[in-house]
């Protein structure tokens, strides 16, 4: 099965992202712009990604003591990414960059996520080239961001430490000035480093000429002491070679070196490291410490790096959706070509009956249904965030204040629900496999150990629930939550006047009342503790009241389309029968997570730890 269908849909005939070109900034663009886009990104996965993706699976990075050795293809495959100019597919024409919708953006990086995750394509080094764009200074950009966006350097976000793990306040790794001139250097105030960073995904390789690290540090006080919590970290561009005021590599390493690669369950393919900064095996001019150039201002270092960080979020979260949609179609295929068992009732024992495939049995075609609504929901759920990006950035000012207010409250879920809900959906394509999913000769297996990451990247469930219940719905008065139902209601009113749809637009009213009256009864005392002591069936319960939504516009769009619907029958009833299976059985959950959440339940959080 191919993508673009579903792709061309959501966006042309859902979101109007055609329209988008009305726009100042994209007026050079068009529908065919965008597709011949689209057609490159998905010559280049499906030439330079998908055949190789089990190849990179078992044939792991390894460090050679010198440096580490990546296969062939991964090369390849980065080298045509690069080339296609999707590093800066976003930017502006002036840093050369295509000046593309971020919508547009988002949607071409689908084809190399599902083609092989694990290969990787741009993500942290766009990420990290976008935040300096914003928040660094003109020769920092000109140096680092510009040679970023055209390949010849790669980037990372160095956060977490082996002690501190996703406590950011816990960190460690000291940034201290470098001589009494530290303040002079052009490409920003100087320090040197001293600490060690862990899961840094591609830390290290030799894919690109320079590896750009984004690492989080506190700088000591007057007294030497560093400050406690987050408000005490700054951010620093620590090169993995030092280069000049023009970009060019001057020959010397910094002192930044590799402790060890992590061995993980999938994402195979892409590096992840444990690097030590300043340890001395490098040191530059004679002196220890890894050279950092500040990034913004003192101390200011997190806010910088929430930049990079949301952009990740929802770059996991299509990660997510992409996996779960390549188990999807590869397990709809198995199902229509795997001849198993007799139709249920009269003559169904008779062995002298032909079998039948196993899409014909109803609770494959459950199993099925499930992927389709999980994967295709999520997918027109990354894409309603990317939209809001282009909205925050190019429309008026209030519509752009409220794309960025409702991007805070959805980034959570973005993050969050694919990475729960379409590993579920490689769960059900092993069990569409059966035995044969759990073995390598199917690619469901390594589908399923790619996706389990991405529950933890980029913050963990438990983090992004804590996000969502304790910050995001109650920012600014609760309006990003007030923002949200009043879109969710505008698609009620609509729907219920369709007869095929009313019933869908009344359970999904009675699903918003209950996350607003559970949201209230969370909070009543006002006691984080306790609100927060539920915080993931929240979030589950939100994630599946927003994917409700999500399916019920789109479900509008289609019927709002008859000659479309006519023209493309299957297609339509696919999105309708995927619509009624969210809202028959998936919605229905929401009573359960939400029950625990309004009483303030602590039976989790109560049990002593002698009694576990």
């Amino acid at each position: 099965m191919s993508l673009r269908p579903t792709l061309d849909f959501l966006l042309y005939q859902w979101l109007g992202a055609e329209s988008l070109n009305q726009r100042e900034r994209f007026a050079d663009h068009s529908r065919e712009t965008f597709d011949a886009v689209f057609d490159t990104c998905e010559r280049i996965a499906r030439e330079k990604y998908a055949p190789f993706n089990r190849t990179v699976d078992m044939q792991e990075p390894h460090f050679d003591g010198e440096k580490v050795i990546l296969p062939q293809a991964t090369h390849d495959a980065q080298r045509a990414y690069a080339a296609s100019g999707m590093l800066s597919a976003a930017q502006d024409y002036e840093v050369g960059g295509m000046q593309l919708p971020y919508t547009v953006e988002a949607a071409a990086n689908a084809f190399f996520a599902m083609a092989s995750v694990s290969i990787g394509s741009g993500l942290l080094t766009t990420g990290n080239a976008n935040l300096l764009m914003v928040h660094g200074t003109d020769l920092q950009k000109e140096v680092f961001a510009k040679n970023e966006f055209s390949g010849r350097f790669s980037g990372t976000m160095c956060l977490s430490e082996p002690q501190a793990g996703s406590s950011l306040s816990d960190v460690t790794t000291r940034a201290v000035p470098d001589g009494e001139g530290f303040d002079a250097d052009p490409l920003g105030p100087r320090y040197r480093l001293k600490g060690n960073k862990m899961w840094i995904s591609a830390g290290e390789h030799e894919l690109t000429d320079n590896i750009i690290h984004l690492v989080l540090a506190k700088i000591p006080g007057p007294d030497g002491k560093l400050i406690a919590g987050t408000r005490g970290i700054s951010l620093f561009i620590v090169p993995k070679k030092m280069v000049d005021t023009k970009g060019e590599l001057t020959g010397v390493r910094n002192d930044v070196a590799l402790a060890g690669l992590n061995h993980k369950l999938g994402w195979r393919g892409t590096t992840n490291t444990l690097l030590n900064f300043g340890e001395g095996k490098y040191p530059v001019d004679g002196q220890p410490g890894a050279v950092g150039y500040l990034v913004g201002k003192p101390h200011e270092g997190l806010r910088c790096m929430f930049h990079m960080m949301n952009e990740a979020r929802i770059g996991v979260g299509t990660a997510a959706t992409m996996l779960g949609m390549a188990g999807y179609y590869a397990s709809l295929d198995y199902a229509k070509n795997r001849p198993q068992g007799r139709p249920v009732g009269v003559g169904g024992k008779d062995a002298a009956q032909p079998q039948i495939r196993i899409i014909e049995h109803a609770d494959v075609k459950r199993m099925l249904l499930a992927q389709k609504s999980y994967c295709e929901g999520a997918l027109a759920l990354e894409l309603y965030c990317a939209r809001l990006v282009d909205e925050h950035h190019t429309a008026d000012a209030q519509a752009a204040d409220d794309a960025r207010l409702l991007l805070e409250v959805l980034t959570p879920i973005a993050k969050s629900w694919p990475s729960e809900w379409c590993l579920e959906a490689n769960s059900l394509a092993i069990q569409v496999h059966g035995g044969y999913g759990y073995t390598r000769d199917f690619p469901v297996e390594q589908y399923w150990r790619d996706n389990r990451l991405n529950m933890i990247h980029e913050g963990t469930h438990g983090i992004q629930a804590m996000d969502l219940l304790g910050r995001k719905v109650l920012m600014e008065g609760g309006r990003g939550l007030q923002l949200l139902a009043a879109r969710i209601n505008a698609t009620i009113e609509k729907a219920i006047q369709q007869p095929e749809l009313a019933v869908h637009a009344n359970a999904l009213g009675k699903a918003l009342q209950h996350v607003g009256s559970a949201t209230k009864a969370a909070w009543a005392k006002g006691e984080p503790g306790e609100a927060l002591a539920n915080a993931v069936p929240y979030m589950q319960a939100f994630g599946h009241t927003v994917l409700a939504w999500i399916w019920l516009d789109v479900a509008l769009a289609s019927l709002s389309q008859p000659q479309l619907a006519m023209n493309s029958g299957a297609a339509h009833a696919g999105r309708m029968g995927a619509t009624r299976y969210f809202y028959h059985y998936e919605l229905p959950k929401i009573d359960a997570w939400l029950q625990v959440v309004e009483t303030r339940d602590q039976t989790c959080a109560d049990l002593p730890e002698e009694a576990f």
